[in-house]
C-alpha cells in the first residue's frame, strides 16, 4: 500500500484503544509524523478495537500505530491484527508503544506487530522507522 515518492503521502491511524485516558505520548508520535510529511489520522481516547480497524479501512491507511500504556496491549493489538485480517486489510502494518514489558515484545512480533517502540524511544527513531517500513527512505 506504501505510495512512492511522487505519490500521495504514507498514511498512518494513531490509536488510543482501550480505557487508557493518556494520551500526550500519542499526540506527540502524531505531530512527529506530521512534522515528518506523513498525513496522520488522530482517532482519539478510548477506541474500540473495531472503531480503530474502521478508520485505518476507511482512510485507506498504510499504518496503524497503537499507544498503550493500560497494560492491556496483549489482548487490543492481537484483536486488532485479528480484525484486520478478517476485513482483509492484514496489509496495514501494526506498530505501536507504550509501557509493554520486554517479555511481551517477542510475542506481540510473533502475533503480528511490527515494531514495538518503548518508552524512551525517540520521535526520530519512530518516523524513521515508519518511513523506512513504508517504503521511504
Amino acid at each position: 500500500m506504501s505510495s512512492t515518492p511522487s505519490g500521495p503521502p504514507l498514511r498512518v491511524v494513531v490509536a488510543k484503544p482501550g480505557l487508557d485516558g493518556h494520551d500526550r505520548g500519542a499526540k506527540v508520535v502524531a505531530r512527529a509524523l506530521r512534522d515528518a510529511g506523513v498525513e496522520v489520522i488522530y482517532t482519539g481516547l478510548h477506541q474500540t478495537p473495531e472503531q480503530i480497524v474502521e478508520a485505518a479501512i476507511q482512510e485507506d491507511a498504510d499504518a496503524v500505530g497503537l499507544s498503550v500504556l493500560s497494560g492491556a496491549h496483549m489482548t487490543l493489538f492481537k484483536r486488532v491484527i485479528e480484525l484486520l485480517g478478517e476485513r482483509d486489510a492484514g496489509d496495514i502494518v501494526v506498530f505501536g508503544g507504550g509501557i509493554i514489558p520486554e517479555a511481551d515484545i517477542p510475542v506481540l512480533h510473533e502475533l503480528g506487530v511490527s515494531r514495538i517502540f518503548t518508552p524512551g524511544a525517540t520521535t526520530s527513531e519512530i518516523t524513521g522507522w515508519v518511513h523506512e517500513t513504508l517504503g521511504r527512505d
